[in-house]
This record gives C-alpha cells, structure tokens and sequence, in this order.
C-alpha cells in the first residue's frame, strides 16, 4: 500500500504543494509593464528543459515531495510544441494541472488542452479596448485573446479566470468594466497588484492601484461580499451581494500572504526557486543532466526549500530585485 510522501516543509513550517513550471521564457507580446519593445535574449533551446526532463521532474515532486498541482507558466506556455502530449503526460502523475497564459493561441488549442486532462486556465487581458490592449502589449491581438476565452469556456477548462493589473493613467478607468464583462461571460475576474518584476527595473510604486483602491473603485459600484481565501491561495475573494460573481485581488504588495506560502517555481532552464522574489536559485537541470538519481534531486529540492524565507521584503528597505524578470521565471 502506498504512502504519502514526507510533505516538503521549509523551516517556518510552511507546506509546498503548488509547483509552477515555467515552459519557455519567450512570449509573442511585449507588455510596457514587463518587458521593452524588443523583447529580451531568450534561453537557447539546448538550455530549455525537454519534455522528458520537465515529466521527470514532475514526477519526483508529486512522489516524493506531496506536490498536488501544477501549474504551466511562462513566457507564453502555448508557444512550446506540443503542448497537448505534455500535459497529458503530467495529468497520468495525477496532480491538478493548469495553465497561465496570454491567450493568444487559446482558440486553436482549448479543446486539445482540456482532453489531455488541463483543468483550467487563467487568461491575462488587462483591457477590452482594442487601441489600448494594443499600446500596452505592443501587438493589436485583442480579438485572439477574446477568441481564446470563449473557446477555453466553451471546452469546459473551467473556471476560465481573467488577470487584469490595473495600473494608475492607463487602464484604471476599466476596473468596473472588467468586472461585468467577466460576469456576463460567465469567467472570474481578478485583480493582480504590478509588482517589481520587470525586465527594465522601472516599476512605480505610485502607478500601483493598491487593493484598498481597487475594493473603492468596485465598492463605490457594488456591495461587496468577503468570501475570504481558498486554503493558501493568493486571491482574496468578494461576491457581488445577490449575484455569483466573484471578484479575487491579489494584493503581493499592500497584503502580503507570504505566510502562508505554499508554492515553488521551476523555471524554463531547471533552476528552482523557492520564492518568485528568490535572488538565489537551485540548479535541477545540471541535476538531471549529470545522471543524478531521483533521490538526490529530491534532497536538493528540499534543501532549497528549507532555506525560504518568511517573506518577499517588497516593502523594505534592503528589498532587492530579482535578476530574472516575471517572463523568465514563470507566474
């Protein structure tokens, strides 16, 4: 008879069972918020973890260390070739997996993703005006990501959530309206907090739509119900009073939920990172490809973890940015 794994605890007792796996670094926008106009120098390919690499580390962490969902991340996940044939490959491990994406690509690949066991997705759409999504992600594909949502509810990949960072002068003015076209599709809506993850270092705390303005904005519209928060996850819910749409906030920054943490990344080139602030990372990948057993992987992996933290220090002084931008190390 099988037996649980010993659970992966770092030293403040904290349980990681949410693993995000970051597929590529590349990605087919160029959000102002992220990234510049030209994009970045993307991973050579013989650094990117093959399919075989990526499974196999999959496995070790749901066998050996508890994890029980995964998410794929990016980059933009849906611009790895054959997407389909490894997400069925980690669904037979048996944790839940989902996927993180810009949508683009969503429409053509829904239903493939949703037979191959994907159980839900999270689309990134900080606008509904066309000119602006435009301006912000540099490419006029407004109409592919809106295309990629009603496929994704249409194959059942549900709850289809919609990401939106609200950010002050340029989309602030959307927040209500983001909320009702998520309601009238039938998606969930969350609001994410901009936090100091992008690749030019220019993130302006006073551009940040805190979560105390965001429940302003959307409390001045609406009576606003506290359903709290799933386990350890990071949305904050409210449920608009006599409807069922709920609304998630993010709050990284303004309220953090580093305490009850439960998540580790693995990035595209097989570093793992105990923290999406981590300045440090573990090398898997030279792991993997130096013939190391199963068991000496699982002893790295919960070393790494052993050494996190008990928070990101956003709001300290000594807080330093990480090296990698949020497109190099996965969401």
């Amino acid at each position: 008879m099988d037996t649980a794994p010993p659970p992966l605890v770092d030293r403040f007792g904290r349980v990681h069972t949410d693993l995000r796996v970051s597929l590529t670094d590349r990605c087919n926008l160029r959000c102002t918020y992220c990234m510049p106009a030209e994009g970045l120098n993307w991973l050579p390919k013989a650094e990117v973890l093959s399919d075989d690499e990526v499974v196999r580390l999959v496995r070790i962490a749901v066998r050996r260390l508890g994890i029980t969902s995964v998410r794929l991340t990016g980059g933009e996940p849906l611009l790895r070739r054959g997407l389909p044939a490894l997400v069925a490959r980690l669904t037979e491990l048996g944790p839940e997996v989902s996927l993180t994406t810009n949508g683009i690509g969503l429409a053509r690949t829904a239903a493939a993703l949703q037979q191959a066991g994907l159980h839900r997705v999270n689309v990134s759409l900080d606008t509904l005006r066309a000119d602006r999504y435009a301006e912000i992600t540099r490419r006029d594909r407004i109409a592919d990501v809106l295309a990629g949502l009603a496929a994704a509810q249409a194959a059942g990949l549900a709850p289809v959530k919609v990401n939106a960072v609200p950010v002050r002068g340029v989309n602030d003015d959307e927040i209500v309206g983001l909320v009702e076209f998520a309601a009238r599709h039938g998606y969930r809506m969350r609001f994410i907090e901009s936090m100091p993850l992008d690749a030019q270092g220019a993130w302006d705390r006073d551009k940040m739509i805190t979560a105390d303005e965001l429940l302003e904005i959307l409390g001045a519209r609406w009576d606003l119900v506290p359903v709290g928060r799933h386990g350890n996850a990071p949305a904050e819910e409210w449920r608009i009073a006599g409807t069922d749409t709920v609304i998630g906030v993010i709050a990284s920054v303004t309220r953090p939920f580093c305490g009850g943490c439960d998540r580790v990344r693995l990035t595209a080139d097989g570093q793992l990172r105990n923290c999406l602030f981590a300045t440090t990372e573990s090398d898997l990948r030279a792991l993997l490809r130096g013939a190391a057993e199963d068991s000496a992987i699982e002893a790295a992996w919960r070393r790494t973890i052993a050494r996190k933290g008990p928070g990101h220090d956003i709001n300290s002084a000594d807080f330093v940015q990480p090296d990698r931008p949020m497109s190099a190390i996965g969401g």
